[in-house]
């Protein structure tokens, strides 16, 4: 159960040392079922209360996000489109009387007075229904790549927001597992400093006592960092009430309750160093789902310059109306009318406004050309940034693993039994201290970054040899 800072100030208790009064923590700060002075969860709590790891939290994003369900129904609205736009106009019908006399209003009267009914079809200009129709489906098969593009981002968005978490409760973590050391430390200059023997001095037991108020201090400050990230979690998993969980209690939905998990996740690399250096040189990026989305807006716009061009051309109707006339008066019986009209229109006279339309369509085109160069700009620096963090951080890696977090460790253990023995001084005992822990930290905010990175690669790469698990997400 995760304690708010507030819970954790609550816990404090004072000690004295010498005279002079330090904070205590009594209870280890909560990070999930895993913490040994918690209660053991009971069966309920069990099967509702599960680790978060990062791969479910990615499925879940994707599976919740409404996004890409509001992206699939654009998809449908503009197939529909050019369904309908492969249709003509609808016909006109028209019903009237035609010639009838004003002075007696009889129908047989006059031999043009005639019940006249007739249909009339519209007939678009030029190729305007074939490339209405083209246009939406070109539009349409842009949603593909933007969703594509989409649960990449969610992958990346969803791994740096999960990394950053585990980051600051393993940081957390590290504190509380080294705090017994520091006091010890009290335990140890109050000892020497009561005694009157060694040199051990009053100033020595107020350092300790500082420093392990600043670490109280510090664990709250990243506590309240770790909630405020399971917040920031929970809005890319779409539930809000994900890390909510209390003793006895299920959410409203009997959605099961998370906590982080403890463990490093390992993100693949989609493909190999050598394999992203050959992409990059050929230009593959262009395969990028954002690239490939902005090719078909881009083959939009210029078949949308066709479209205009059409404003060139005379638009055509058909009619067809048939009148039907009364006998004559003296009982001749009259043969009724059958008429067939052609009209079209002469664009002579809206020749400025199609020739502003087509420049208007070029322009949009062009516009959406340059985004796209624009694109492949920043895909291409951001890469080659990222690939040179990689290499930073494997080197720094392995200089913390192999030389680095030893060498501190025999620093510190050095400088304890230096001090212990009375040829030590003990500010030199809390500086290798502080520093051995600092440098714990360091090293987990170094593989955290890895992992981080690793994923920012496989953002750029999307579509070009992902793995069985990126697509198992999609």
């Amino acid at each position: 159960m995760f304690k708010h800072p507030t819970t954790l100030l609550a816990s404090i208790r004072p000690y004295k040392v010498g005279g002079f009064t330090c904070a205590l923590l009594i209870n280890a700060i909560a990070l999930g079922p895993a913490q040994a002075n918690q209660s053991k969860p009971t069966q309920q709590e069990s099967e509702y209360h599960q680790p978060l790891r990062l791969n479910h939290a990615i499925h879940i994003s994707i599976q919740n996000d409404p996004w890409l369900a509001g992206n699939a129904f654009q998809q449908k609205a503009l197939l529909a489109k050019s369904a309908m736009a492969s249709q003509l106009p609808a016909p006109q019908f028209k019903v009237g009387i035609a010639n009838l006399a004003s002075d007696s209003f009889d129908s047989n009267q006059e031999a043009m007075t005639q019940l006249k009914a007739g249909v009339r079809q519209t007939f678009p200009r030029g190729q305007t229904q074939h490339l209405k129709r083209k246009k939406f489906s070109q539009l349409s098969e842009a949603m593909p790549h933007q969703r594509q593009n989409h649960r990449a981002q969610l992958r990346l968005n969803v791994s740096h927001a999960w990394l950053d978490t585990y980051s600051t409760q393993e940081t957390l973590a590290l504190i509380i597992k080294n705090r017994p050391l520091f006091e010890q430390l009290i335990d140890i200059a109050q000892s020497k400093y009561a005694s009157a023997l060694g040199m051990t001095h009053q100033q020595d037991v107020v350092r300790a006592q500082l420093e392990l108020t600043r670490l109280d201090s510090r664990a709250v400050h990243l506590q309240q960092q770790r909630d405020e990230g399971l917040i920031k979690l929970s809005s890319w998993i779409n539930d809000k009430h994900a890390f909510r969980f209390q003793p006895g209690k299920r959410s409203a939905n009997n959605a099961p309750i998370y906590y982080l998990s403890r463990t490093m996740p390992i993100i693949e690399a989609t493909m190999d160093a050598q394999t992203q250096s050959n992409l990059k040189a050929s230009g593959k990026l262009t395969l990028h789902p954002s690239v490939l989305a902005l090719d078909e807006h881009i083959h939009a716009s210029q078949t949308a310059i066709r479209l205009a061009e059409q404003s060139h051309r005379p638009q055509f109707g058909l009619g067809l109306s048939y009148g039907f006339r009364d006998d004559a008066p003296s009982g001749l019986e009259r043969a009724d009318l059958l008429s067939l009209e052609v009209d079209f229109d002469l664009p002579v006279l809206r020749h400025t406004r199609s020739a502003n339309e087509v420049r208007a369509a070029a322009n949009h085109a062009e516009s959406l050309k340059m985004q796209k160069v624009l694109k492949l700009r920043h895909l291409y620096t951001q890469l080659e940034v990222t690939q040179v963090q990689l290499g930073h951080l494997n080197e720094r890696q392995g200089i913390y693993q192999t030389r680095l977090l030893p060498q501190m460790q025999e620093q510190s253990e050095a400088s304890i039994n230096a001090y212990t023995n009375d040829v030590g001084d003990f500010s030199e005992v809390m500086r290798s201290r502080i520093a051995e822990l600092n440098a714990q930290i360091d090293y987990l905010s170094i593989q955290t970054e890895k992992q981080k990175t690793i994923a920012q690669l496989n953002y750029f790469f999307t579509g070009q040899g992902r793995s069985a698990k990126e697509k198992r997400y999609e």
